[in-house]
């Protein structure tokens, strides 16, 4: 009985935090795939009074967070076309402790901004739509994820 209760106690400190990371990540990953992908893009009802105040309450609402996000991007592309930008991360980046990458071409983006001049309990977001190269976060060095949106990419 002894020998299963070690092999018991090993499994779960040695695969114990490795599993807890896989979980960590797949759910980093889903968390990029609903709040920072719009493909196709959706059409919210005039009653928002614009694409980023409708998608905004949407993002606000799935993180359950009161306050009002300042700036937001929205990839309006397809999964497996953005998944590619991470098939290969050679940078690390120190600061988010994870792979990243800028990706090779331009893509559809929204940026919702709040709008500054509104009281403090309203969100209203401006939006800007545009096409351009962007700084991922990857869940790893090869054949990573994109988990995360760092910036854009700034014309010269």
């Amino acid at each position: 009985m002894a020998p299963a209760v070690a092999q018991l106690l090993f499994l779960q400190l040695v695969l114990g935090p490795t599993l807890v990371m896989a979980v960590q990540l797949e759910i980093a990953v889903q968390n990029f795939r609903t709040l920072n992908m719009d493909y196709p893009k959706v059409k919210f009802p005039d009653d928002f009074k614009g694409y980023c105040n409708g998608f905004m309450s949407y993002v606000r609402g799935r993180k359950e967070q009161w306050y009002c996000p300042k700036t937001h991007y929205v990839l309006h592309t397809p999964w497996k076309t953005i998944w590619k930008s991470c098939k290969n991360s050679e940078s690390f980046c120190e600061n988010y402790n994870e792979y990243c990458t800028l990706t090779t071409k331009p893509f559809p983006i929204t940026i919702c901004r709040v709008n500054k001049r509104q009281p403090p309990t309203s969100c209203r977001y401006s939006s800007t739509e545009t096409n351009r190269k962007l700084y991922l976060l990857c869940s790893s060095k090869y054949e990573g994820q994109p988990i995360g949106i760092l910036g854009l990419y700034k014309r010269t």
